[in-house]
């Protein structure tokens, strides 16, 4: 008999099931109330300070960046195909077309070589996706950025925790976007947040945050009514889920450090086969969400999660590449040649990461694992 060893599990703390009992009582449930606040300001500490707006779901931010910063009909935004969904929709409901650029080999992430050559007069902003935590080469993007007077977007989903040089992901943009969904390092089932990175953005966000409406200058007692006055939708996470999410916040350091003791675990069991393993870097300090690998092919990648299921070790994979699907052409353009986005997604495996997750776990899928390539 085979343990079972699940893909992801999502985080649960002894101390949420009190902190929530808390809010069942105040019988306050809707948005940016006191769990709201207690969320926002602890992660901007872990933020360097920055502004921080919570919202229903990384998606909602990606939507307000495009918001905030009138993206509109005609203009293009750079991104590289390898992502998820989110990340061109949110600029694509603007009207913007997509053009997409090839990744590197082995970080999966943007090819930043490949972004001045898609640059044209109609470019409004670069997307860069921080993928599994480990950044993408900020130096460079930033660079670029300032020398074609275009937005920088940090698609920083994946990666609450990690750091370039020493600072978080998502304060180097304009924005940066964060994922709280249960499949990350900390959650809050449905959840998210924006990182704003210019003061000269904090008021609109704030307004399209709130469907539009000045309603939050009207609780501080700024305004004697609030009024719709500008663009916006629904994006405020609800107290219950900022509740679930404060004690997470609080306990996101042991969370990445236990993550990053099973992602180092893995790294030295495999590190001498011939599995192509993920990159590393003193200047790029990842927060272990994910640990992937790369197989021979996909056929290959098939038969090696079949191998693992028939030992109850349940592994994925993702993403399928944007640029696939021939139903929404019209939304996007592959400036120069798919090298590596298409042949690495096929390749990559990712396999059990959550905090549940135990050091001889570890051991024992990655023994399955070099059975499988003998």
């Amino acid at each position: 008999m085979f343990m079972t060893i699940n893909f992801n599990e999502p985080l649960i703390l002894p101390s949420q099931k009190t902190s929530l009992l808390k809010i069942f009582n105040s019988k306050l449930f809707s948005g940016n109330g006191k769990y709201t606040k207690k969320c926002e300001n602890l992660l901007s500490r872990k933020m360097s300070g920055k502004t921080v707006m919570m919202t229903n779901s990384c998606t909602s931010a990606l939507e307000m960046t495009a918001l905030v910063l009138n993206i509109k009909s005609g203009d293009e935004v750079i991104m590289p195909s390898y992502t998820f969904v989110s990340t061109a929709n949110a600029f694509v409901l603007r009207g913007a077309k997509i053009v997409f650029v090839d990744i590197e080999k082995q970080s999966m992430n943007i090819d930043t070589s490949l972004i001045e050559p898609a640059i044209t007069k109609r470019t409004k902003a670069v997307v860069c996706v921080h993928y599994g935590g480990f950044a993408c080469d900020m130096d460079k993007l930033l660079k670029i950025c300032r020398k074609y007077k275009i937005h920088l977007i940090e698609d920083a989903a994946q990666a609450v925790g990690a750091h370039f040089k020493g600072k978080p992901l998502g304060t180097f943009g304009s924005f940066g976007c964060i994922s709280f969904h249960d499949t990350k390092n900390i959650h809050s089932g449905e959840g998210g947040a924006l990182v704003i990175n210019n003061e000269k953005y904090n008021e609109r966000a704030e307004i399209i945050r709130e469907k539009g409406t000045n309603r939050s200058a009207f609780f501080r007692g700024m305004v004697d009514k609030y009024r719709w006055i500008d663009k916006g939708s629904s994006y405020l996470m609800s107290e219950i889920n900022a509740c679930f999410l404060v004690e997470q916040l609080k306990a996101l350091n042991n969370v990445n450090n236990k993550r990053l003791k099973l992602w180092s675990r893995y790294y030295k069991n495999l590190k001498d086969t011939n599995v192509e393993l993920p990159p590393i870097s003193k200047d790029r300090i990842h927060n272990g969400h994910n640990f992937f690998i790369k197989s021979k092919s996909l056929n290959d990648r098939k038969e090696l999660m079949k191998h693992l299921s028939k030992r109850k070790i349940y592994t994925s994979f993702h993403y399928i590449p944007l640029h696939e699907s021939k139903k929404t052409r019209k939304y996007y353009r592959f400036n120069g040649e798919d090298r590596y986005t298409t042949k690495e997604s096929e390749r990559l495996l990712r396999l059990p990461m959550h905090y549940n997750l135990k050091l001889e776990h570890v051991d024992l899928i990655t023994k399955y694992v070099r059975e499988f390539y003998g």
